[in-house]
């Protein structure tokens, strides 16, 4: 059976929103929750998510329930992962959902929204991937534009087709920071001497090597010789610990790789002055939260993944390479991307006093003095 009209929203009770992929993207999603809620507080929204995004919608009004799915469980033997996956199935069975959108183009969504027995059931539109008549558990096939589109207007697609269409002001972002992680990250602050508004916070690091920039040493290093405060930061793994202690190296300056969560991240770049970044979840979370980012992009689409509702946003990419954004991981697939090693430390700087002309205060000498002494 296929609905080809809007949903009657007052049929539906409640929701299960899938998003089975990375934190950002998961993050990217939460306008979707936002305009659900707005139909009708009552309505319980619960969401799909892998278990590491747990942290990213667990402080979010608009949602009821998270339920996680934790991908380790694909190193069980098979039975012993047959049984886990039907305990899923069951559970969100049990949950009765009227409505389940899945955001995600994998098969696993479509087999949840399947067995879900919901009455709606909508979905992106397969294109004859995955498994045969997949697109036959929809009730509501969501089409994707050939075109660039950012990954929040993609997402908002799937509650257009159900008739929904958000204005511009509820496309927002959306992520709550504890009082308890911003009194922390003040407290360490503080500790170190350093005050809230009055420090550059720099992330180099992202699980995907590709998305690299190998010159962060050399603007840590330039920011510390103009006795600007700097703070690094950086994820748990130990890579990522390791590439933050080599850019440190023996500055006297606060590391704090692999020692804050993602709430005290996100309160780290809320009280920074400007926030370094590359293409990753930390630059999503800096435009959720409106702060000044600088966010390094190479083979990735920034018309996709780059700046949303953000003014104090600015990217930093190649002027010289033509083939970019390639999507590829690295030129030739060799997790080295040039678009990226090419940026010099002149570009970066040169970025951040054209994004800080029209906001810095009349007073505010800091951008004005890096220019002036930029090297040549």
């Amino acid at each position: 059976m296929s609905y080809t009209d809007y949903i009657d929203f007052r049929d539906v009770k409640k929701i299960l929103v899938i998003k089975l992929r990375h934190l950002g993207d998961v993050l990217l999603t939460t306008p979707v929750f936002y305009n659900l809620k707005k139909i009708n507080k009552d309505i319980s929204i619960d969401a799909f998510v892998y278990d590491e995004s747990f942290d990213i919608l667990k402080n979010n009004e608009n949602i009821d329930e998270i339920i996680t799915y934790d991908r380790s469980i694909k190193k069980f033997s098979f039975f012993k992962r047959l049984t886990k996956e039907i305990e899923i199935i069951l559970k969100i069975r049990k949950k009765k959902y009227d409505l389940i959108i899945n955001l995600t183009e994998g098969d696993r969504g479509a087999i949840i929204s399947f067995f879900s027995k919901a009455k709606y059931k909508v979905g992106i539109d397969p294109k004859k991937t995955g498994f045969f008549k997949k697109e036959k558990i929809y009730t509501h096939i969501v089409k994707s534009p050939k075109t660039k589109r950012h990954t929040v207007e993609r997402n908002l697609d799937a509650i257009r087709r159900v008739g929904i269409f958000p204005k511009e002001e509820d496309k927002k972002l959306e992520f709550n920071i504890p009082k308890k992680a911003k009194e922390k990250i003040q407290n360490i602050l503080s500790q170190n001497n350093i005050s809230i508004y009055d420090y550059i916070l720099i992330h180099p690091t992202t699980r995907w090597r590709f998305k690299g920039f190998d010159k962060f040493d050399q603007l840590v290093d330039y920011f510390y010789k103009k006795n600007l405060q700097v703070v690094l930061v950086s994820g748990k793994e130990k890579y990522e610990i390791e590439m933050v202690d080599k850019i440190k190296k023996d500055l006297p300056i606060l590391n704090l790789a692999g020692k804050v969560a993602l709430d005290e991240l996100a309160a780290l770049i809320l009280f920074s002055k400007s926030f370094y970044c590359l293409d990753s979840l930390s630059f999503h979370l800096a435009n959720a939260l409106k702060a000044k980012v600088f966010g390094f992009f190479g083979p990735t689409c920034d018309l996709t993944w780059g700046i949303w509702q953000n003014e104090k946003a600015k990217i930093i990419s190649s002027k010289k390479h033509s083939c970019r954004p390639c999507s590829l991981d690295g030129c030739a697939g060799s997790k080295v991307s040039d678009c990226l090693m090419d940026i010099s430390l002149k570009d970066v700087l040169n970025v951040s006093l054209d994004n800080n002309k029209a906001s810095k205060p009349k007073n505010d000498q800091y951008f004005e003095d890096l220019f002036a002494q930029m090297p040549k």
